[in-house]
């Protein structure tokens, strides 16, 4: 066993934006935001009238939509009551390094949801 190489610890493994492979701007082509997802981001942030307006596909949830930690933890506890532990964003960010946290878009939130239900 003397000729074994030591072994040498893996790098952990982070999660990549969802994003990542979105062309830069945003793909021409992204799904249009779900209404429900849309009134939870408004419940959310406790937003004033007209800021739906702004919640895109491409939106960042930190720079665009300017949701703090508390408004993200709230969030996190919307989808998860109304989707399940599928869409929890708090593990979702808890992988994720600075920069990936900042990049972190309503598409990208989206892509945790469950598949719509037909007939909704």
């Amino acid at each position: 066993m003397a000729d074994a190489e030591p072994s040498v610890p893996a790098a952990p493994v982070r999660p990549e934006p969802l994003h990542a492979a979105a062309a830069p701007g945003g793909s021409p082509h992204a799904d249009p935001v779900r209404p429900e997802l849309v009134a939870l981001l408004v419940e959310a942030a406790d937003a004033p009238p007209g800021w739906a307006e702004r919640v895109t596909p491409q939106a960042r949830l930190d720079a665009d939509l300017m949701l703090d930690e508390y408004e993200l933890a709230a969030l996190d506890a919307l989808l998860v009551n109304r989707f399940g532990p599928s869409a929890d964003l708090g593990r979702l960010r808890a992988g994720l390094d600075l920069a990936a946290l900042e990049a972190l878009t309503v598409a990208d939130v989206q892509r945790l949801l469950p598949a719509a239900e037909a007939g909704r």
